[in-house]
């Protein structure tokens, strides 16, 4: 099975302050991954260097077949879709949900003078359809609740047809009516055949949908552990990372944790 990702001894620092030390993964072709762990673990510090937005101190990785430092960044990143609360500040509010899904085949924050052909203008209202925007197509981004940004900006993520989708928090600020919503729309996104493969951060394991294969728990900067979902998510493994007695539970495909009574 062909490798989407490998890093080798992936290192971060700011001064004396270690991001990541040493870390060590790999992501193949047909896995779904969700990378877990408290505030400051490195998460999105990891999922920056595999958008190919930032480079590690020391390390080795391979991203879609290209070496990060050898490769033309511009390209490779055409490949990778990107959704991220951080991503707001660069797209105009004034911008209709219409162009901001369509900009993303471009990769631009606003609708200048490009060109869009209709293959663009079909793929923009399918994803309009799956993403329950068609309705606010008009309206302007800046005027959309949480759950239909954070729509918005998967649809606009997709547009380009990426060989890999990260998900930088997803369900950070939903309520539960939306973050429902939102689980059960990547769940279908996971079971298509034809979906790229996927990256989901979060800090809550009620968030990973059905259709996750695998998951990375980090903290410190640090592995925990990693590999097939189900022997990953485990009581002793989030307890250590959270550093906090957790009790796990797996119901109908969806994972829960609570702090352990003692």
């Amino acid at each position: 099975m062909a490798e989407v990702f490998t890093g080798i001894g992936l290192t971060v620092r700011r001064g004396t302050t270690l991001l990541l030390d040493d870390v060590n993964w790999s992501v193949a072709e047909g896995e779904h991954w969700v990378v877990i762990g408290p505030n400051g673990a490195g998460k999105t510090t990891l999922l920056s260097i595999l958008a190919g937005r930032m480079f590690p101190t020391s390390g080795l990785i391979e991203v879609l077949g290209e070496e990060l430092g050898a490769t033309d960044l511009a390209e490779l990143r055409t490949r990778i879709g990107w959704a991220s609360s951080g991503e707001l500040i660069d797209l105009p509010p004034g911008e209709s949900v219409a162009n901001v899904v369509m900009t993303g085949a471009q990769a631009v924050a606003g609708r200048w003078i490009e060109e869009y052909d209709p293959a663009d203008e079909l793929r923009r209202d399918s994803l309009l359809a799956a993403w329950n925007l068609t309705h606010l197509a008009d309206r302007t981004f800046g005027t959309l609740s949480e759950g239909e940004r954070k729509r918005c900006l998967i649809a606009r993520s997709l547009m380009a047809d990426p060989e890999l989708l990260l998900l930088d928090e997803p369900g950070a600020g939903l309520d539960l009516a939306g973050r429902e919503d939102l689980v059960q729309r990547l769940e279908r996104l996971a079971e298509d055949s034809m979906a790229p493969g996927l990256v989901l951060i979060t800090h809550h394991v009620e968030e990973i949908p059905p259709g996750f294969t695998h998951a990375l728990v980090i903290a410190e900067g640090r592995v925990i552990a990693g590999g097939p979902i189900s022997t990953v998510l485990t009581a002793a493994t989030l307890s250590s990372a959270f550093k906090l007695p957790i009790t796990v539970t797996h119901e109908s495909g969806r994972f829960f944790a609570r702090r352990a009574r003692t």
